[in-house]
């Protein structure tokens, strides 16, 4: 697997985006390269490149100017995962090439450390999202096999959260903790009726 890093120029493709939710979960992971905010303003365009279909996504840094763009694979309308109401979904039944194993449990461990108290829609969303990430760090592990293959990992992110906590990455625990978001999310009730 490679990195999902862009190159500098046009048009290099990142990997392919199952859903827009995985893309704009994507590029807000990835801060400027100059200045390091994070809040940037994203617009996408379809675009064709030799013949296929992908999004390139564009955004100026409003602290410090520079312009930033990323291009991703358009996933086939037909194979296009559907979203539960209210609900969230990153991809379909294959891994995501644009996140690794252990971004996807740094976004799952940083969701679930920020589920508000009073109030029971934003808490749903929360969990909502942790339990999607731990979704996709399983998509991970092959099949008969017990936990996340080391080529799995391929960002400097997902590379640190492995090398500081390895057994995290066992099927066994990721089921774990993927279920105890889940009943966390259920017992707060369905954040889209709210």
């Amino acid at each position: 697997m490679t990195t999902a890093e862009p190159e500098r120029g046009a048009p290099a493709v990142a990997g392919l985006a199952r859903t827009r939710d995985e893309a704009q979960l994507f590029l807000d992971l990835r801060p400027c390269e100059r200045c390091g905010s994070t809040e940037m303003t994203w617009e996408s365009a379809l675009v064709f490149i030799d013949g296929r279909a992908a999004r390139s996504w564009f955004a100026t840094c409003p602290a410090c100017g520079l312009d930033r763009k990323f291009t991703f694979w358009a996933p086939d309308p037909r194979t296009r995962p559907s979203r539960p109401m209210g609900g969230v979904v990153f991809g379909g039944p294959e891994p995501s090439q644009l996140l690794d194993a252990g971004e996807w449990l740094w976004v799952a461990d940083l969701t679930a450390s920020r589920v508000p108290v009073n109030d029971s829609r934003a808490a749903w969303r929360q969990l909502a999202i942790a339990t999607a990430a731990m979704e996709e760090i399983l998509k991970f592990i092959p099949p008969g096999t017990g936990g996340v293959p080391e080529d799995a990992f391929w960002s400097r992110r997902g590379r640190r959260v492995r090398a500081e906590e390895p057994g995290r990455f066992d099927r066994e625990r990721l089921l774990i903790v993927r279920d105890t978001y889940r009943e966390e999310r259920d017992a707060v009730g369905d954040g889209s009726r709210r």
